[in-house]
């Protein structure tokens, strides 16, 4: 079985990083080449298209890659603690400890790979005091 994606973005050739944050995310990027770039499936696939003289670079993390790398490009979708802000996207090592806890108590409904990324910034965050 392979590993839970729990990242799916590439970079383009001017630099430029685009996610996909859930299946059916389709996002599309007109890079400074003029070429349109592409990724969709959120954790669920990976799709992209391919131009052959203007590579992309894949990104891409999972689990079991370094934890480090994934807590500063994972992101949560939050609306705010009122739940009536514009959604914006907050990488995992931004959110503050409470919301964590939040997240924990009450989205029961996210992956098990997904809570296990919470769990395991809670205890970087245990190690790493400073």
């Amino acid at each position: 079985m392979e590993n839970q994606i729990l990242v799916n973005f590439i970079q383009t050739p001017d630099g430029t990083k685009i996610y996909s944050r859930h299946r059916h995310d389709y996002v599309t990027y007109i890079d400074k080449n003029g070429r349109e770039y592409m990724v969709d499936g959120g954790l669920d696939y990976l799709r992209r298209n391919i131009h052959n003289d203007a590579p992309f670079t894949e990104l891409s993390l999972y689990e079991g890659d370094d934890f480090s790398i994934i807590r500063n490009e994972f992101a949560w979708g939050t609306r705010g603690k009122d739940g009536r802000q514009p959604l914006t996207f907050k990488v995992l090592s931004s959110l503050e400890d409470d919301h964590i806890q939040a997240i924990l108590d009450t989205q029961h409904q996210i992956y098990n790979s997904i809570r296990t990324l919470f769990k395991l910034e809670q205890q970087w965050r245990t190690d790493h005091v400073e």
